[in-house]
């Protein structure tokens, strides 16, 4: 066998680093996203330029992440991990020099359709930190990837959850981190300090303690009939593509059902990030929260979604197939989207409690069917394939759910909850597909 001869499939000591690494990767974004709408504001942007500065890191990562993901199946994932780490680090460092520079004029817009605002050198600075970080941004692909190589299947969806647990742990420390160090003198310097010295832990994580898997050298281009290789089953072998030619989109789509996958991971997306860019808005226009009360509801949806992962799902997977949890949270979800409209407080927080279960029964569930029809031979290209699905699903979004704001306000999570409701009627192929392979 090619790879996987010195990786037990079941390795707690291999995974507990990368937990480690998915947890510092969020916590350092956690920070920053709860004050970044005040950012943005206070140097001169909109809601529209809010939307265009989320969507600039997914964008990057349309490019990278097939790259990386691909190079990941080659060189190994330790090696392109710590690559996605240190383009991390590296835009930490200019988003800090960032809010030194001075606060110069370069653009200013009054439109009708894209409203008031003005480009600054700050922002500017800002986007170019986000277009590098999202260059090499391809960690989450890889990071999944990873965990496939370590994972046995009947092991993968609950060890999928777990992962989601550190994600969403990040985001629950991330958001109290920054309201508290957002609160002294110093403002966003602080928060922004922080988020580089994590880092620089997640550097030396991955250096240390994260164990290499060994670079895989495929052999042939595995049969779409073949559902036995396409499952995984065989599941340490490793494929080459004939006449050694790279794994392309069009080699990708000749994996059965991974087409079909694909698209809804754009569909979840594109949901996702209209919301992502609506609601924070919202949040400072509609309901006047401080990035306090902000980073507050963004812990507690984190906190609840560590709960639904953890031991929640664990349950739930052991009893029901993927497939159906698949459904269900889907369903939950496009609930607390509609939810969000009239504003209401006790309605926002009963939203969070929907989108901590359907998201946390939903997503891990994803990843494990879509590791699972992957199989191991191009785990890390089909990954990163999906990585570029979702980052162009979060360029529309990111960007529409600016423009969507700007016009209709509230109503954008309408048009949130009618993507994910489509997601889920689609889904429903899910269960004949899992009945057949039973």
């Amino acid at each position: 066998m090619a790879q996987g001869s010195n990786l037990p499939e079941k390795n707690g000591k291999a995974l507990f680093p990368l937990y480690t690494v998915t947890f510092i990767g969020t916590l350092g974004f956690g920070i920053i996203l709860t004050f970044l709408v005040f950012l943005v504001t206070e140097y001169g942007g909109n809601a529209l330029i809010y939307g265009l500065l989320a969507s600039t890191y997914p964008a990057f990562q349309l490019i990278g992440a097939p790259i990386l993901g691909r190079w990941s199946d080659i060189y190994g994932r330790k090696k392109i991990l710590l690559l996605s780490q240190i383009g991390t680090l590296i835009a930490w460092i200019i988003f800090l020099v960032a809010l030194f520079l001075p606060v110069t004029e370069l653009i200013e817009v009054d439109s009708d359709i894209l409203g008031v605002f003005v480009i600054t050198l700050p922002l500017l600075a800002i986007f170019f930190a986000r277009a590098l970080d999202g260059l090499t941004g391809g960690n989450v692909s890889v990071a999944n990837a990873y965990l496939a190589d370590l994972t046995s299947e009947e092991d993968r969806n609950r060890n999928y959850g777990r992962m989601s647990v550190a994600s969403n742990l990040g985001y629950v420390f991330g958001p109290a981190l920054a309201g508290v160090l957002g609160a002294t003198v110093y403002g966003e310097v602080l928060p922004v300090s922080a988020a580089l010295v994590i880092s620089i832990i997640g550097t030396a994580i991955i250096i240390l303690f994260l164990p290499e898997a060994p670079a895989c050298t495929p052999e042939e281009y595995p049969n779409p009939e073949s559902t036995r290789k396409t499952l995984g089953q065989e599941h340490k072998e490793c494929y080459k593509v004939k006449n050694e030619k790279k794994l392309n989109l069009r080699d990708v789509f000749k994996i059965e059902y991974i087409p079909f996958m694909l698209m809804l991971y754009f569909l979840i997306f594109l949901g996702f990030n209209i919301y992502y860019t609506a609601f924070p808005v919202f949040a400072v226009d509609a309901l006047k929260w401080s990035p306090a009360a902000l980073g507050i509801y963004f812990s507690v949806i984190s906190a609840m979604m560590a709960f639904v992962q953890g031991p929640v799902l664990e349950r739930l997977a052991r009893r029901y197939r993927e497939s159906i949890l698949i459904v269900t949270g889907g369903f939950i979800l496009g609930i607390q989207f509609i939810l969000l409209i009239p504003g209401n407080i006790f309605l926002i927080y009963l939203a969070a409690a929907f989108f901590a279960l359907g998201n946390g029964i939903m997503w891990p569930s994803i990843l494990s069917v879509l590791s699972k029809f992957a199989g191991a031979t191009y785990q890390g290209s089909v990954q990163g394939f999906a990585m570029s699905s979702s980052s162009f699903a979060s360029i529309i979004g990111l960007l529409a759910g600016g423009l969507l704001y700007t016009q209709i306000e509230s109503l954008s999570f309408l048009i949130a909850a009618v993507i994910i409701f489509i997601a889920v009627i689609l889904s429903f192929r899910l269960i004949k597909i899992e009945k057949q392979k039973k």
